[in-house]
């Protein structure tokens, strides 16, 4: 950035650290952000093109660019999480669990307890059940019914019939025995490669973990590359990222 797009920038930060949708006095020239596009509360501020995805892709982590023209609220708010998370955790505003991603069902299962969720826990799914218009209404495990108004599971619960392809994604596992150059010699990193910079519709990101996370062994790192498939080649749409890799000792 230089010297005026700095301070542009600084302006709009404050700006939404102090916005609060109950207090018209911090709207945007009167109006709130769900009044606004995001295109149009980037504008007000002045922020180039560059920053825009900078901040629209990595700060508020949207995955393409159709944010653009919709309400600003959401975006807004996706950065004020950003910029407090940052505030509180220092170096990052990402925290990441010791021993893989299993801590994260834990913590939510907590959280869930909190709010009075009920855990059926090492329970086989027999059944998914459907009233007569073929809404489901429940789910069946060992004789016993749980009743819910949504349903979440893997396609692998449902026949062909209720399920439909939305997209496809790609991730790509690298071994490394270095930590990616040019991030000083971070031991965890999270990259976000905008769309728009490599002639994309959707993002790239590689999130790196290493021996310090207890998932791999001493002086390994591990990288993961994925993004949205676009193409009939999806490993060669994840070009960019391994680009910044450096040696690959196995993916």
């Amino acid at each position: 950035m230089g010297f005026f797009e700095k301070r542009s920038f600084r302006n709009f930060l404050i700006f939404l650290q102090n916005y609060d949708k109950t207090k018209p006095s911090t709207y945007l020239n009167g109006k709130s952000l769900d009044q606004v596009s995001t295109k149009q509360m980037f504008e007000y501020y002045s922020l180039t093109p560059n920053t825009q995805a900078f901040t629209g892709h990595a700060m508020a982590l949207e995955r393409d660019d159709d944010y653009l023209e919709q309400p600003a609220a959401a975006t807004a708010e996706a950065i004020q999480l950003y910029a407090f998370s940052l505030e509180r955790y220092g170096k990052s505003p990402y925290i990441y669990p010791l021993y893989g991603l299993g801590s994260l069902p834990e913590g939510f299962s907590r959280l869930c307890a909190i709010h009075g969720g009920t855990f059926m826990l090492n329970k086989g799914i027999d059944e998914i059940l459907f009233d007569a218009d073929g809404k489901a209404w429940g789910v069946k495990a060992e004789n016993e019914v749980a009743k819910a108004s949504i349903i979440v599971g893997d396609p692998s619960y449902f026949s062909s019939s209720k399920t439909r392809v939305s997209g496809r994604v790609v991730r790509s596992i690298c071994i490394l025995d270095h930590p990616i150059p040019g991030t000083d010699n971070a031991e965890s990193v999270q990259i976000i490669i905008p769309a728009n910079q490599v002639r994309r519709r959707n993002d790239i990101y590689v999130c790196m973990v290493s021996f310090a996370h207890n998932v791999a062994s001493n002086g390994k790192y591990i990288a993961i590359v994925s993004t949205t498939v676009e193409t009939s080649n999806p490993i060669q749409e994840l070009a960019p990222g391994f680009n910044l890799l450096g040696n690959i000792s196995e993916r």
